[in-house]
């Protein structure tokens, strides 16, 4: 059980490491030639388990429907995207990455991969499987949070 110094300290590095995913995003972003809402909507589409459509990317990203689909065009438009019908429902669109995409978001990010690669193979076992569940947790946490989120103080 860490202390109560290391666990402060612990949540600045959290802190930190999340800052520079947001960085990262940015840079990702401007090296694409999109918008950082652009990366975060490509993100989310390469992460789903089960496909989306503009409406629940909308409501993943915490924008409008009308705003969702201008950024599905855009992203269409830019090669990033697809739009397909659903296999279980013809009725729905669903979005899909592209290969060209994704091999696009690949190029932009290797050297970052490549740098954190290194990070995790300096790692002993203990070590990584330490790392690995504390970040599944705090994954965890932080998605409860987003699924549940604390009550609004204020005006």
């Amino acid at each position: 059980m860490a202390d109560e110094r290391t666990g402060r300290a612990i949540g600045l590095e959290l802190r930190r490491v999340l800052q520079a995913g947001r960085e990262m995003q940015a840079q990702l972003a401007h090296g694409l030639g999109l918008r950082v809402t652009d990366v975060q909507a490509l993100d989310h589409l390469s992460s789903v388990s089960a496909p989306i459509g503009t409406v629940e990317l909308g409501d993943r990203l915490g924008i409008r429907s009308a705003s969702a689909a201008v950024l599905v065009d855009r992203l269409v438009a830019a090669g990033h995207l697809v739009r397909e019908p659903d296999p279980e429902d013809r009725r729905r669109v669903i979005l899909t990455p592209t290969a060209h995409g994704r091999a696009e978001v690949r190029a932009q990010l290797a050297p970052m991969l490549d740098a954190l690669t290194d990070v995790i193979r300096r790692l002993e076992d203990d070590e990584a499987a330490t790392v690995l569940r504390f970040l599944a947790e705090a994954a965890e946490t932080m998605h409860s949070y987003h699924r549940e989120p604390a009550p609004r103080t204020g005006p």
